[in-house]
């Protein structure tokens, strides 16, 4: 500190050293106690306390240098850069999700949806394949729910189990009609009385 001071005053009294020369290299600033001019770097991810990923601001160089560049938190200010830094916040930066409206739908839209619903279940044939233990007899009855289940992933309609109408559940090999309730606006389809699913138990 005593060769810093000297030096200072050696420096005051030169015939060199006027009031408008200006020290620039750092260590005459360490020796007058004024702090060595700050980095501009741009932020390449958000860092607490200091700005978010984009952002063009001023550090300590030795911040700089042991902390923000070794992570690859932050590089230079300079044109290259900043290219770099805009082209991949518009390729990784999220899009606006834009709002949508969800519209009611109607009492017309409804019977659309029942009507090719029921279509689809009167043209379709769900087809079970099951072990036998006696002839013709299943190892496993089917019941209601499994057939609910199987018309969801065979013919992607949802049904409720009170639109099924099996009383008991099917215990042999063989093709079935089971009855369905449906709406009755729904018009009925030319030469049947009422909606059915057409099941078929094969061996497996």
């Amino acid at each position: 500190m005593v060769y810093l001071q000297y030096g200072k005053n050696i420096l005051r009294r030169s015939r060199f050293l006027n009031s408008e020369c200006v020290l620039h290299h750092p260590v005459f600033y360490a020796g007058q106690g004024v702090r060595y001019r700050k980095l501009e770097v741009i932020l390449t991810s958000n860092v607490d306390k200091l700005g978010k990923a984009g952002e063009t601001v001023k550090v300590a160089p030795g911040h700089f240098r042991n902390h923000l560049m070794p992570k690859l938190l932050a590089v230079p200010n300079i044109d290259k850069f900043a290219y770099l830094i805009s082209e991949q916040r518009k390729i990784y930066q999220p899009k606006e999700v834009e709002e949508v409206k969800e519209v009611p739908k109607t009492e017309e839209d409804t019977m659309k949806e029942y009507q090719k619903a029921a279509r689809r279940l009167e043209n379709a044939k769900l087809v079970l394949r099951r072990f036998i233990k006696i002839d013709t007899e299943l190892r496993s009855p089917v019941d209601k729910d499994e057939i609910i289940s199987e018309v969801a992933r065979q013919l992607g309609v949802f049904i409720e189990p009170e639109n099924l109408q099996l009383t008991t559940p099917l215990s042999t090999l063989g093709e079935f009609e089971v009855p369905l309730r449906l709406p009755k606006s729904l018009p009925l389809p030319e030469g049947k009385v009422q909606w059915t699913l057409d099941v078929k138990i094969r061996k497996k």
